[in-house]
């Protein structure tokens, strides 16, 4: 605001100094000039009045912005939050019922974990790390995981616990 104030002093003392000059009779030319000195610090005031007005316009409009982008943040977060209590919910119940099936296939507990860990999409190389074992004792349990399960290899698998997780052609047309 320090411009606006020396705009202001300007004009100020530029207009007393005009009035002053045209009471002791000054020429013509020097009352110009002063004039248009007085009337460029008076546009000069005018708009830097105008700056600031549209500078506060602006940081209301902005508050306002922020304070709707904090309220959607706020709705997006409690969607988070539910849409992880359901999927955790879901999960759980996925995982029960994955471990229920693998004890009625009789696969031991390394077995399971193999089983486990080849569903979540992990490489045999990163389950032989991941157990602190061979690759090769890894490729052997994912052979028996297999073939107890009466699968292919590892799609099957997969798909044997989720292909029931898509809904039907009517289901997914009505949403």
């Amino acid at each position: 605001m320090v411009p606006g104030v020396l705009f202001a002093a300007i004009a100020v003392l530029i207009g007393v100094d005009v009035v002053g000059d045209q009471l002791s009779g000054a020429s013509g030319l020097h009352l110009g000039a002063e004039t248009g000195v007085f009337l460029l610090a008076l546009s000069g005031l005018a708009w830097l009045w105008r700056q600031v007005l549209l500078s506060r316009r602006r940081t209301r409009q902005l508050q306002r912005r922020l304070l709707d982008a904090r309220a959607d943040v706020g709705r997006l977060r409690a969607d988070a939050a539910h849409w992880r209590s359901e999927a955790q919910s879901l999960l759980q119940g996925l995982g029960v019922a994955i471990d229920r099936q693998f004890a009625q296939w009789g696969l031991s507990a390394a077995e399971r974990e193999v089983g486990l860990l080849l569903l979540k999409g992990l490489a045999l190389k990163d389950i032989a790390e991941t157990r602190g074992t061979s690759e090769r004792t890894v490729r052997q349990q994912a052979l028996t995981v297999y073939r107890k399960a009466g699968v292919a290899g590892r799609a099957e698998l997969s798909a044997f616990f989720l292909e029931d997780l898509l809904l039907p052609q009517a289901a997914q047309q009505g949403s």
